[in-house]
C-alpha cells in the first residue's frame, strides 16, 4: 500500500531550521580546541600582529602545511573583532551556513522546495557538522565553498549566465586555497560524473569548462605568489629538515598526492575501511538512511540513467573512495560531502511511500534515537560535567516532550514524523554537548586555562614564557595577552629576563628549581589531550590517573 504525499507546514520548517542554526552557534564561545584549532588561530593572530599576510609563521618559524585562505579570513576577523574565541570561530560557521544556503538552492533545483528544506535540516543536524562548528578547522570553510562551486557550475552547465561560471570558478579557487588541489574532486566530480553517466557528451566537452579552468587558475595566483615569496625565493630555508623545499610544489603535489601515496614529507597510516565506520557516527542520526538512499538510487537509476540526477552520488562517492584509498585520514575530512549526503537522504525519505519500507525506517530511526539519547545519558552519568546550564536542561526537557508527542504535526505523513523525531533527538544531544559537556571538557585543556588565569594575575606585567612542548604551546600562546617566549630545560641563554612567569609541566619546573633557578608555584592545572578521548578519561572514577599537572610559576 502506497501512502499519499502530504506537504508539511512551511512555518515548522523555518522554526526547526532556525533552531538548528542556533544550536550550531552554541559552541561559538567555547575556547578553541587544540592542537589544530589553536595552531590555526595562532598563525592568523601572527599575521595581524606583524601585518604580514604573505608568510605563514608559527612562533617565528616558517610553516608549510595548509594554504592561506582560511588564515586570511580569520585574520580579517581578528583585525576587526580582536583576538577572541568567537572571532576565530565565526567566519568558519558563517561559511558552513553559506553551505546550508547552497544546499537548499541545489536541492531545490534538482528536486523541489520541500526536499531542499529537509536537506538543510539534515545537514545542520549531522553530528560532525555540529562538532566542526565548535572545533573549527578548515572543513567548515571547505564545506561551504565546495557546494557553492558545484551549484554555480551546475547552473552554468544548464546554459546559465556567465556569472555562474565566474562564481563557480571563484568558489573553486577559494576551496583549493583552503585545502589544496584535491578540492577539485568533490567540485568537478559531480558535474563530470552526471554528464558522463547521462551521456551528455556535448555538455561535458563544452568550451565553457576551459574558461572555468582558466578563471580558477587566475584566482589561485595569490596563493601561488605567497608560496613563491616565502619558500621558493629562499632555498636556504630549512623546511621538513631539508633545504630547497618548494612551496609551490608542495601546494600542487606533496600536500595532496604526497599524502595520498604516502611519499610526501607528511605521512600517515590509513585504512580502506576508516571512513566506512567513521561515516556511521559522523553522519548520525542519518547514516543508516543514507546507506539505504544510495543503494536505492543506484538500483533504480541504472535502469533509466537519464531520468535521475547523479550529481550527489558522484560528488560524495568519488570523494569517499578517494579518501578511503589515501594513507592520510582524519574523521573531519568527510564533512565536505555532507551537503550531498543530506540531499540524497532527503530525497530518499520524500519519495518513500511503501508502508513496509516506512515501517523499517520507523524501527531503524527509533533504535537510532534510543541509542544516541541513551549514550548521551550515559556520558553525562560517567563524565559528571562541572558546568550545568539550566537553559540547556529546560530546553532539553521541552524538546524531549516534543519528541514524544509531536504536537502540531497531526496531519503530517509517517516519514515526516519519523524525520522530525530524529531532528529533535539531534537537538537534545547537541544542546547537551555544547552547553554542558564541551564547556566542562575544555577545562582540561590546561594551556588555554593557564593563559586566561595568567592574564588576570600578572599585576607586575612580567614577561611570559612556556616550556617548549610542541602541540601544547598553541592554546597557551593564543590566549595569552602578552608575547610568549619559549624556553628549554637546558641552558640559561634561552630564558627571558628575570623575573618572569613560566608555564609548563610541574615535574619539569621542579627540575628547573633543582638546577638553581628560584621558582615559586602560583597555580596548578589538570591537563589532558581533549581531542583524544578515552573511556578511562571520560569516567569520573578513573579520570585522575589519566591527567598530568601543569603549573604557572614565577621565576626570580
Amino acid at each position: 500500500m502506497i501512502q499519499p504525499q502530504i506537504a508539511m507546514n512551511i512555518k515548522w520548517f523555518y522554526l526547526l531550521i532556525c533552531i538548528a542554526v542556533l544550536i550550531n552557534f552554541t559552541g561559538l564561545f567555547i575556547p578553541i580546541m587544540g592542537p589544530d584549532g589553536t595552531l590555526y588561530a595562532v598563525i592568523a593572530k601572527t599575521m595581524v600582529q606583524h601585518n604580514n599576510y604573505v608568510d605563514l609563521l608559527n612562533h617565528g618559524k616558517d610553516w608549510l602545511d595548509k594554504p592561506h585562505f582560511p588564515f586570511w579570513v580569520t585574520a580579517l576577523s581578528f583585525k576587526y573583532f580582536g583576538f577572541t574565541t568567537w572571532a576565530y570561530k565565526l567566519p568558519g560557521i558563517l561559511f558552513l551556513m553559506m553551505g546550508a544556503v547552497y544546499t537548499y538552492l541545489f536541492a531545490r533545483d534538482l528536486y523541489n522546495k520541500e526536499i531542499a528544506l529537509w536537506s538543510v535540516l539534515i545537514l545542520l543536524t549531522a553530528q560532525h557538522i555540529v562538532l566542526s562548528n565548535n572545533d573549527v578547522r578548515a572543513e567548515p570553510y571547505l564545506t561551504g565553498l565546495i557546494i557553492a562551486a558545484v551549484y554555480h557550475f551546475y547552473r552554468a552547465s544548464k546554459n546559465g549566465a556567465f556569472w555562474h561560471l565566474f562564481a563557480g570558478s571563484l568558489f573553486a579557487a577559494c576551496a583549493i586555497m583552503t585545502k589544496g588541489m584535491f578540492a577539485i574532486v568533490p567540485i568537478g566530480g559531480p558535474i563530470a560524473g552526471h554528464l558522463i553517466i547521462s551521456r551528455q557528451w556535448k555538455a561535458l566537452f563544452n568550451w565553457k569548462w576551459l574558461i572555468a579552468i582558466g578563471l580558477t587558475a587566475i584566482f589561485i595566483i595569490p596563493e601561488v605568489w605567497c608560496l613563491y615569496q616565502q619558500f621558493d625565493l629562499h632555498p636556504e630555508k630549512v623546511i621538513f629538515g631539508q633545504n630547497g623545499v618548494s612551496g609551490i610544489r608542495f601546494f600542487f603535489w606533496d600536500s595532496q598526492f604526497g599524502r595520498f601515496f604516502n611519499t610526501g614529507p607528511i605521512k600517515g597510516h590509513g585504512s580502506p575501511f576508516f571512513f566506512a565506520h567513521t561515516l556511521l557516527w559522523a553522519f548520525l542520526p542519518w547514516s543508516l538512511l543514507l546507506i539505504a538512499a544510495i543503494y536505492r538510487l543506484i538500483k533504480k537509476g541504472r535502469k533509466n540513467v537519464s531520468q535521475h540526477e547523479w550529481y550527489c552520488v558522484c560528488g560524495s562517492l568519488l570523494t569517499f573512495l578517494l579518501f578511503s584509498a589515501s594513507k592520510f585520514q582524519l574523521p573531519h575530512y568527510l564533512n565536505i560531502v555532507f551537503p550531498f549526503f543530506a540531499i540524497l537522504t532527503a530525497q530518499y525519505l520524500y519519495y518513500t511511500r511503501s508502508e513496509k519500507t516506512l515501517s523499517v525506517i520507523k524501527i531503524t530511526q527509533s533504535v537510532v534515537i534510543i541509542v544516541i539519547l541513551s549514550t548521551t545519558g550515559l556520558l553525562d552519568y560517567y563524565f559528571r560535567p562541572e558546568i550545568v546550564s539550566w537553559f540547556a536542561i529546560i530546553a532539553i526537557v521541552l524538546i524531549f516532550l516534543w519528541v514524544l508527542f509531536l504536537p502540531g504535526f497531526k496531519d503530517t505523513a509517517l516519514w515526516q514524523k519519523i524525520t522530525l523525531r530524529t531532528v529533535l533527538a539531534s537537538f537534545i544531544v547537541n544542546l547537551y554537548l555544547n552547553l554542558s559537556f564541551f564547556p566542562s571538557l575544555i577545562r582540561y585543556q590546561a594551556g588555554s586555562e593557564a593563559a586566561i588565569w595568567m592574564n588576570s594575575h600578572n599585576p607586575q606585567n612580567l614577561p611570559v614564557a612556556i616550556l617548549d612542548e610542541g602541540a601544547y604551546n598553541a592554546a597557551f600562546e593564543f590566549y595569552s595577552n602578552k608575547p610568549v617566549n619559549l624556553f628549554y630545560t637546558y641552558g640559561n641563554d634561552s630564558l627571558p629576563p628575570h623575573p618572569f612567569l613560566a608555564y609548563g609541566p610541574a615535574n619539569v619546573l621542579k627540575r628547573l628549581s633543582a638546577g638553581g633557578l628560584n621558582t615559586q608555584q602560583l597555580a596548578g592545572f589538570d591537563r589532558y589531550w581533549i581531542t583524544r578521548l578515552t573511556p578511562s578519561f571520560l569516567n569520573w572514577d578513573t579520570r585522575r590517573k589519566e591527567l598530568t599537572t601543569t603549573v604557572v610559576a614565577i621565576v626570580k
